[in-house]
């Protein structure tokens, strides 16, 4: 068996992309509107292969799997909240906090992979947790610096301590949660997905520092990426609301570093943000504005890691 150079990402194309009621509950960067489902649907699919194309151009591996009509899943195009995977084989199954995105875990897409070249040694599956209404949504919950393997997680509705700690025992990831708030509506309440306000890469950590509003648990925050060599780059409330959290670094044939980020994420940075990511990595912006804007998630959350060790 031999480790991958390249990253190797999968993706769902959408078949029924659209606004999900059960998620808006607490995902705040949801906005719903007029348009035709279909319409809608064709928009999202546009956007989905322009942004595959983007990756594959610049020779990043994108696995794509069709996404099932039915049962209808709107959400089916966010892959990395229902699995994760593992140098050593192994893959996890997350509990997920709304009943309509518990369709989306498919074990023909763990078998896609197999036939692709993958190998797969356990399938952990944490969905029995569901039972107990406690949550733990994959690398939306958990951004993973897998090289220093240290699991970052803001506590919410969707992110529970216990299946957390359970992460971190089963892969041996020191977890390090804290809270982190945005205000709604003149309210202050949990920020969903740790992905939407913090990305870690290989040398940099873009970070909304001001979402944390216990100053011990920001200072462990700063102190442990600084001593894992990342450069922070705080971004502002206003800047994560534009999806400027959340990106992810891709790597292509040639072992060339990419950060991916979104068209709005890329135009809510200013100058010297995006000229400190530069230092590190060339920057690849695709174009999603349906899918942020009705699905409430952007580009680090359409890409799934593939990090199996090949046959």
């Amino acid at each position: 068996m031999s480790q991958q150079t390249t990253s190797t990402i999968l993706m769902v194309r959408p078949a029924n992309f659209g606004f999900n009621p059960e998620t808006a509950a607490n995902n705040f960067y949801q906005k719903n509107d007029q348009r035709s489902p279909d319409e809608i649907n064709a928009l999202a699919q546009e956007e989905f292969d322009g942004f595959v194309g983007l990756l594959r151009q610049r020779g990043v591996q994108v696995l794509v799997v069709e996404d099932t009509s039915e049962p209808c899943k709107t959400d089916a195009v966010f892959p990395n909240n229902w699995f994760s995977t593992h140098e050593d084989g192994k893959v996890i199954l997350y509990p997920m906090f709304s009943p309509n995105r518990r369709l989306e875990r498919r074990k023909d897409i763990l078998e896609f992979l197999m036939q692709s070249g993958f190998s797969i040694s356990e399938i952990v599956d944490l969905s029995f947790f569901e039972k107990d209404e406690q949550y733990l949504e994959g690398t939306g919950s958990m951004v993973l610096d897998r090289q220093n393997r240290i699991a970052y997680a803001c506590k919410s509705v969707r992110t529970h301590p216990i299946p957390l700690a359970y992460f971190g025992r089963l892969l041996g990831f020191e977890v390090l949660d804290f809270d982190a708030v945005q205000t709604v509506e003149g309210i202050e309440v949990p920020i969903y997905h740790t992905n939407v306000m913090m990305h870690v890469g290989t040398d940099l950590a873009v970070v909304c520092m001001d979402s944390l509003p216990n100053f011990s648990e920001k200072l462990k925050l700063q102190e442990k990426l600084s001593k894992t060599g990342k450069k922070i780059i705080p971004i502002t409330a206003k800047q994560k609301f534009q999806f400027a959290g959340n990106m992810l670094e891709v790597k292509n044939d040639k072992a060339q570093k990419f950060t991916v980020m979104s068209d709005t994420a890329y135009h809510a940075l200013n100058k010297a943000q995006i000229k400190s990511i530069e230092k590190y990595t060339e920057i690849l912006v695709p174009k999603i504005p349906t899918i942020e804007k009705l699905g409430g998630g952007s580009v680090r959350c359409m890409m799934a890691e593939i990090f199996l060790p090949l046959v």
